[in-house]
């Protein structure tokens, strides 16, 4: 497996990002491609700005691990919202052809757990959509883990024809389902294409549709979600990485562990513990 970073986890620019990653010899990186200096607006159209991107990855010895397409809000829920949107994913998985990944990743929403309700409708629709499209450019629309079980989400992506997969991400499994990531990892085996090497620890049952909800419309002023969860630095939390690496080796995984750090005062400081965490631990 290889080991990469979220660039947006410096708090630096991606210059300054794409530097950092390199100083500490990881493999990869994931960039947030929707707004902003790195998004299909600012690049697609604009060789010399592609051009440069890829010489400084190269320069610094990283690849893409994945683009980042999360779109926020309600994701695909919402049948109105659901053509700009698609549009908009159909032009990240562009910008990830010309950056040389297969990978975009992005929340959807929440699934319902009623397969025949209407909403199940509207976003299997709307991923069926954008999975095609991917999946004719060659590359995998990842839906990261989060508010639902796995065996949730595997069903729903065994519905869709091609071009969707899953980012597995393993604090979010911890923190609001209580689903157990290793578990996850086998439920998920066929459509796993990245990863996060991420944790956390749930201070007290919630319910996953109702957290976010409030991130979609309020963020995360709209909860106080310290109530409910909290994200650690790597090790110090509640997933138990022993096991969930065993997991996706025991499947074959052979792809990105992406480190998030979303919180703390010095991300940069536990993005390095992270990566030292892992090359202690698992060889990486």
């Amino acid at each position: 497996m290889k080991l990469g970073v979220i660039s947006d986890c410096f708090r630096r620019s991606m210059e300054e990002s794409i530097a950092l990653a390199g100083e500490l010899r990881l493999d990869g990186i994931q960039m947030y491609a929707v707004s902003g200096e790195f998004c299909p607006e600012q690049l697609l159209g604009y060789p010399e700005r592609i051009r440069r991107y890829r010489e400084l990855l190269t320069n610094h010895g990283l690849t893409v691990s994945a683009l980042c397409g999360d779109l926020g809000g309600h994701g695909f829920e919402i049948a109105s919202e659901n053509p700009g949107r698609i549009e908009k994913t159909n032009r990240i998985v562009d910008l990830a052809c010309e950056l040389g990944t297969s990978v975009v990743t992005t929340h959807i929403g929440v699934i319902p757990q009623d397969e025949k309700s209407e909403k199940y409708a509207i976003m299997l629709s709307a991923l069926r959509a954008c999975g095609s499209y991917a999946a004719g450019k060659g590359v995998t629309l990842a839906i990261e883990t989060g508010p639902e079980v796995a065996s949730t989400l595997a069903n729903f992506v065994d519905k869709i024809e091609a071009g969707v997969g899953v980012n597995l991400d393993p604090a979010n499994f911890v923190m609001v389902t209580g689903q157990d990531p290793t578990e996850a990892v086998y439920l998920l085996k066929d459509h796993i294409v990245h990863t996060h090497l991420k944790d956390g620890k749930m201070l007290k049952r919630s319910d996953p549709v109702e957290i976010y909800r409030c991130f979609a419309e309020g963020g995360i002023e709209a909860l106080n979600v310290a109530d409910y969860f909290i994200e650690t630095p790597v090790g110090e939390g509640d997933v138990d990485f022993r096991s969930y690496i065993q997991a996706l080796r025991d499947i074959g995984y052979d792809g990105f562990l992406t480190i998030e750090r979303e919180t703390g005062a010095d991300p940069s400081a536990d993005i390095r513990k992270a990566a030292d965490y892992a090359r202690a631990n698992f060889g990486l």
